[in-house]
């Protein structure tokens, strides 16, 4: 999921790599498919993905081909065909996890990876062409500082800064309607670029902004910086010195020690689009969830209740597989994916139910639910679009958050601000009573969210950042979820509207959306800040964590509680026939710009 840190749960605050996979289309149904096809073959336009799909094994491949030929034939027909044609388990999936994602920001960084007692890391990389290996116990790697022969530009065009994943991808997906290429990064905040490739001088980047400017759009800027050294990657062994820009590092014992935390498999430091580093851990997914499922429903969860989550985060991974294609890896190690610890921390019964549930995904229609979870939704749950920008998806809707009936939406909608107020005040005959973050109240004087909302506009370029006051805070429209749709602060610059989820980048008072103000003078004439009045902790789209502890409690299954939070979904195995994601366009341009993915992680090119 795409969360900060206000969606943690609330108890937190306490293989197959076959080397010719490739994105295909398929014409017949107008969707665009992960199946076999020869490399000669890649280099075709219009081969990326509309619709993603699992590679297959070379067995299953050889399977559907048999099929296909029978059949056709007319040689194959009735139960055998039946028989035949039936999706094939897919094989487990290797993830790469940036888990350090920007190595080398500062000139102090440093990285320690250690072998576990009695084995020894095995450190490969190239000296020109050649490859080269050495051995260690353990190895410190720092940044030394490189100047370069001549000045360097390092620049981009960034059309927009967004809050979060799902709001930037829309975002791009409504630049790629209009014909402008695009790729997603993320920085401290999510970002849309200009696609570099196509934009690669000069003179391009700056005819596309004035262009951009006639047409009168203002979230977009040159990013414009001239270097004249670089921080590279560095590290000693038996005495000498080594610096490379990419470093593969394994062990005997499948184990790497990485500061204090443990990673099992292969680790890489590899370059990224922001002149720094990024160490990925290439892992299965179902390691990667020994990780990731106790960090994120808590080690202590009732057992249904972890069930439900293994299903969830092995469905949330392979759906967002595309979130860092701009840095050549898939997901983070934070709450901007999911918490993953890797293997230092891991939980017997989290283990438990991760292998009850090997390989079993959410669906709907035959394709991953966009399996958006968090810590706490304050009794009701939101659809995604009163949270993001983006299409609804059926299953995530308006829910109140109780195994009873205490709240009638249909004769009393959250969007009227008296119901509101009403239901915010309710407590008793929710899921999430008893947690401190169900109901709460937090004040904020006008200076502290006068510095939130200038340092808010200064990140995202604004040039009303230079304000000096705020007079006055106003919710302006709620969605039926409560959730608040539109806020409006007036400045002595003038009113800002603020939307959605970038309310809780704004300010940081309010832990989600669902909340009503209160006006404190705190004794003075004058206004003195408000009070922040609600309930949740995080988007509340999706389960509720901290619900799915009282359901389960309450004997509920964790199939059960996953048709509570995602009406209409499926629980089912992962095969090849399973769709991954589809595209929000089905524009050309939209297409070609998709990179594809590595599934061969064995055979990388060096």
């Amino acid at each position: 999921m795409d969360r900060d840190v206000s969606s943690e749960p609330a108890m937190s605050l306490s293989t197959c790599s076959p080397i010719d996979d490739a994105w295909v289309r398929d014409s017949q149904n107008g969707r665009l498919c992960l199946s076999w096809m020869p490399k000669a073959l890649r280099a075709r336009p219009n081969s990326h993905p509309h619709s993603h799909k699992l590679p297959q094994t070379k067995q299953q491949r050889l399977k559907t081909a048999v099929w296909t030929i029978l059949f056709s034939c007319g040689l194959l027909t009735g139960s055998a065909a039946a028989s035949l044609a039936t999706a094939s388990p897919a094989p487990e999936v290797k993830l790469k996890i940036g888990i350090v994602q920007r190595f080398g920001t500062k000139p102090t960084d440093k990285l320690k990876l250690q072998a576990v007692p009695g084995d020894r890391l095995t450190l490969a990389f190239k000296t020109g062409n050649t490859p080269q290996t050495l051995q260690a116990n353990s190895v410190e790697i720092d940044v030394v500082k490189q100047a370069l022969a001549a000045p360097r530009v390092d620049e981009r065009v960034v059309l927009g800064n967004y809050r979060n994943f799902e709001t930037a991808e829309n975002g791009a997906e409504q630049w790629q309607a209009q014909g402008l290429e695009t790729e997603i990064a993320q920085l401290r905040r999510w970002q849309v670029w200009a696609k570099r490739d196509t934009y690669s001088t000069p003179l391009l980047r700056r005819l596309l902004y004035q262009s951009l400017q006639q047409r009168g759009v203002t979230s977009a800027y040159l990013e414009t910086q001239v270097l004249n050294e670089v921080h590279r990657a560095s590290w000693v062994v038996n005495g000498f010195r080594y610096t490379r820009d990419d470093l593969e590092i394994t062990a005997g014992k499948n184990l790497i020690r990485v500061d204090k935390k443990l990673f099992s498999d292969k680790l890489r430091l590899q370059p990224n689009a922001h002149g720094t580093y990024t160490l990925v851990n290439e892992v299965p997914i179902e390691t990667y969830l020994r990780g990731v499922v106790p960090h994120e429903i808590g080690p202590s969860a009732p057992y249904a209740a972890v069930e439900a989550q293994a299903i969830l985060a092995r469905t949330y991974a392979l759906r967002n597989l595309r979130r860092f294609v701009i840095d050549d890896y898939e997901l983070c190690a934070t709450v901007h994916c999911q918490v993953y610890w890797g293997l230092g921390r891991t939980v017997s019964r989290a283990d438990r139910a991760i292998a009850a549930t090997q390989g079993q995904v959410l669906t709907y229609n035959n394709e991953l639910a966009d399996a958006l979870y968090s810590s706490t939704t304050g009794g009701i749950t939101a659809p995604f679009s009163n949270i993001w920008e983006g299409e609804d998806r059926p299953y995530l809707r308006t829910i109140v958050d109780s195994s009873n009936t205490i709240w009638d939406l249909s004769t009393h909608t959250l969007a009227d601000e008296q119901n509101f107020r009403k239901f915010i005040n309710l407590k008793q005959g929710f899921n999430e009573l008893g947690w401190p973050t169900f109901r709460w109240r937090r004040e904020s004087s006008l200076e502290k969210m006068t510095r939130d909302l200038q340092r808010y506009l200064e990140l995202n370029k604004n040039p009303l950042a230079s304000l000096k006051t705020i007079q006055q805070v106003a919710i302006a429209e709620r969605f039926p979820s409560g959730r608040i749709r539109k806020l409006v602060v007036q400045t002595d610059k003038g009113p800002i509207e603020l939307y959605k989820d970038d309310i809780r980048s704004a300010f940081a008072a309010p832990r989600s959306t669902l909340f009503y103000l209160e006006p404190l003078n705190k004794g003075q004439e004058n206004l003195w800040g408000y009070a922040f009045v609600g309930g949740g902790f995080g988007h509340g789209v999706g389960l509720s964590q901290t619900g799915s502890y009282r359901l389960a409690k309450l004997g509920w299954s964790s199939g059960q509680i996953l048709s509570f939070y995602y009406p209409g979904t499926q629980i089912q195995p992962l095969n090849e026939s399973t769709v991954l994601w589809q595209d929000g366009s089905t524009l050309a341009t939209r297409q070609q710009q998709l990179g594809e993915r590595e599934q061969g992680m064995g055979n990388r090119e060096q």
